[in-house]
C-alpha cells in the first residue's frame, strides 16, 4: 500500500467516523420543550379575587410566563389601570397575552365592547377571546353565531388586536350529521377572527385531533392544555400527566400545525388550585416533544 493509499484511507475512516458521530448527535439531540408556556387565570378563580398580585407572582414563581385573563369579579385587569397592570406584570417576568372576556354580555354593547378592546390594547394584550356561547338547536342559531363573532371581529381587528373563539366540547358534537366547529371555521374571516383550540375538549367530544389540525391547524393560534379522565362517562380534570391526553403527540401535532400559545388551564383539583398548578408547571418544564 502507498503513502496515497494509506492518506485516502485515513481520509475515509475520519469522514466516516464524523459522520457516524454525526448521525449519533442528531439521534441523541434533546427534544424541544414548549417555553415559553402560559396558564390561564381561570384556574385559580377561586382565589385571585383575594389577592391578585399575591397570586399572580406565586405562578409567575412556579415557571409560568405568559397569562391568559378572564372577566372576573373585577374584570380581567383585576382592578387594576392598563399602565399599572402593565408595570406589574413586566416586574415578576411575565407578559399577558390574552383575555377570555364578557363576550355574551356585551356583544351588542358597542360602548362597552370598545372599553374592553380599549383596555385590552393599553396593557399590550394580543388576543381578546369569545370564551363561551353554548350549544345552538339549528343552523340558522349558527349563522346567527358566526355573523355576530365576524362584527365582533372586525371591531377588535381595527384596534390592531385579535379576536377568537375557544372552543367546548359542543361545537364538536355533530348537529345533523356536522359539526359546528367546521361551520365556524369556514364561515368565519380569518382577518378578523382566529380560534383558540381546548386539547381537552376535543377530545371529550371524540373527534381526532391530529386529522382536524392537518385540515384546519392555519385557524388555530392559541390552545389550552388540560388533562382528563372519564368517570362513569364524564369527564373528570386532573393534574397533566395523570389523565388520558397523550399530551407528548398532541403537543407535537400542536407544533406541526403552528399554534403559538400553549396555556394550562385546570379546573378541577385533587388537592387545591395552586399544588395542581405547581405540578402542571413541572410537568410542562419537563416534557419535550
Amino acid at each position: 500500500m502507498t503513502r496515497r493509499d494509506l492518506f485516502k484511507q485515513s481520509c475515509l475512516l475520519t469522514a466516516g467516523a464524523y459522520s457516524l458521530s454525526y448521525l449519533d448527535g442528531l439521534a441523541n439531540a434533546p427534544q424541544k420543550n414548549i417555553s415559553p408556556f402560559g396558564v390561564q387565570l381561570f384556574s385559580v378563580r377561586t382565589i385571585i379575587n383575594e389577592n391578585p398580585k399575591k397570586v399572580m407572582t406565586e405562578l409567575a414563581e412556579m415557571g409560568y410566563r405568559q397569562f391568559e385573563s378572564f372577566s372576573g369579579a373585577k374584570g380581567f385587569l383585576w382592578g387594576m389601570e392598563p399602565a399599572e397592570a402593565k408595570s406589574f406584570l413586566d416586574g415578576i417576568g411575565v407578559k399577558m397575552i390574552s383575555t377570555h372576556f364578557n363576550y355574551m354580555g356585551i356583544k351588542d354593547k358597542p360602548d362597552e365592547l370598545k372599553k374592553n378592546i380599549e383596555m385590552a390594547a393599553k396593557v399590550g394584550l394580543s388576543y381578546l377571546l369569545c370564551p363561551y356561547i353554548g350549544a345552538q338547536k339549528t343552523w340558522d342559531d349558527w349563522k346567527r353565531v358566526t355573523d355576530q363573532l365576524n362584527q365582533v371581529g372586525e371591531e377588535v381587528s381595527k384596534a390592531g388586536l385579535k379576536f377568537g373563539y375557544h372552543n367546548h366540547d359542543y361545537s364538536f358534537k355533530p348537529l345533523e350529521g356536522k359539526l359546528p366547529q367546521e361551520y365556524l371555521l369556514a364561515n368565519t374571516d380569518p382577518k378578523n377572527v382566529i380560534f383558540e383550540l381546548d386539547l381537552c375538549w376535543i377530545d371529550v367530544a371524540g373527534v381526532d385531533t391530529e386529522s382536524h389540525l392537518k385540515k384546519y391547524g392555519q385557524r388555530y393560534e392559541l390552545c389550552h392544555i388540560k388533562d382528563y379522565r372519564k368517570e362513569n362517562g364524564k369527564p373528570v380534570q386532573d393534574d397533566l400527566g395523570k389523565g388520558t391526553v397523550d399530551f407528548k403527540k398532541t403537543i407535537h401535532i400542536a407544533l406541526n400545525s403552528g399554534i403559538k400559545h400553549y396555556i394550562v388551564e385546570q379546573e378541577q383539583y385533587p388537592v387545591s388550585p395552586l399544588a395542581s398548578l405547581k405540578n402542571d408547571a413541572t410537568y410542562m418544564k419537563t416534557l419535550s416533544i
